[in-house]
């Protein structure tokens, strides 16, 4: 996590408000998740991948969206899931080889005109290369996280689920993990407002508070109109140095010290 630098005052009081402070996330991973996601990632000091939960068809653990000349395009990691209907996503197997060659061919062709290809190439390529022949799907969406990562500037700590002892369900799990964790504050997804239960966390003096996935700003996308909602590739491909100014809501001062 990382907060705007303004003056040693500034420095002084930022220490003082987080001593002893720690916010952490839990949530499923995702293939080549969309900026929002990064930027959640970028707001908390541990991101908990939660991936012995159940795994769900037809979502965001296996397949994202690019743009492409001919319209937005979904890339979907091939899975087995035939009869394994309570499998988790640390349980899902990748089902076809070739398939990373494909998705980054696609990715090549689609964005070889973006102005920052070839900046990040070698290091989108590289995780690429690099999960080829991974056959579990939460270790292809971790790694080629973790290459995003530096481009970005992001340094939290990330971690698995499956590393914090507990088997509760829903809200009891994911106050267990951070009782686990030392959290003092859980960071959570919009869409839990529904169901979170917030006094199970107060009873043990955790805060929460809520991710705002509001106020991106635009870049110039080579196949328009504007779509945010693609992988936060394009924001790379497009922007590449600059590509935190674009996906992650940090003030000005904190993406200069990225």
């Amino acid at each position: 996590m990382r907060v705007a630098l303004q003056g040693p005052d500034t420095l002084v009081a930022v220490e003082e408000a987080y001593a002893g402070r720690k916010r952490l996330a839990i949530v499923q991973s995702c293939y080549i998740p969309w900026k929002g996601y990064l930027d959640f990632i970028d707001r908390v000091d541990e991101f908990v991948l939660l991936d012995d939960a159940q795994y769900t068809r037809r979502d965001w653990r296996n397949r994202n969206r690019v743009k492409t000349p001919q319209g937005t395009q979904w890339l979907t990691v091939p899975v087995q899931v035939k009869g394994r209907y309570l499998q988790r996503i640390d349980e899902t197997s990748v089902s076809e080889p070739g398939w990373a060659e494909r998705h980054w061919k696609t990715l090549s062709h689609s964005y070889a005109a973006a102005p920052c290809f070839e900046e990040v190439r070698d290091a989108i390529g590289g995780a690429y290369e690099r999960v080829a022949d991974e056959p579990r799907l939460s270790v292809v969406n971790r790694t080629l996280l973790e290459a995003i990562f530096p481009l970005l500037g992001i340094d939290t700590t990330l971690s698995w689920s499956a590393e914090y002892p507990g088997d509760g369900a829903r809200t009891e799990r994911l106050v267990e993990i951070c009782r686990a964790a030392g959290a003092t504050e859980y960071v959570s997804g919009p869409a839990a407002r529904a169901y979170l239960d917030q006094a199970a966390f107060a009873a043990h003096g955790i805060d929460v508070s809520w991710m705002d996935y509001g106020g991106y700003p635009e870049y110039e996308q080579i196949y328009p109109p504007f779509e945010h909602t693609v992988t936060v590739l394009d924001v790379l491909f497009h922007t590449g140095r600059e590509a935190a100014r674009y996906a992650l809501r940090r003030p000005v001062e904190a993406c200069e010290h990225a």
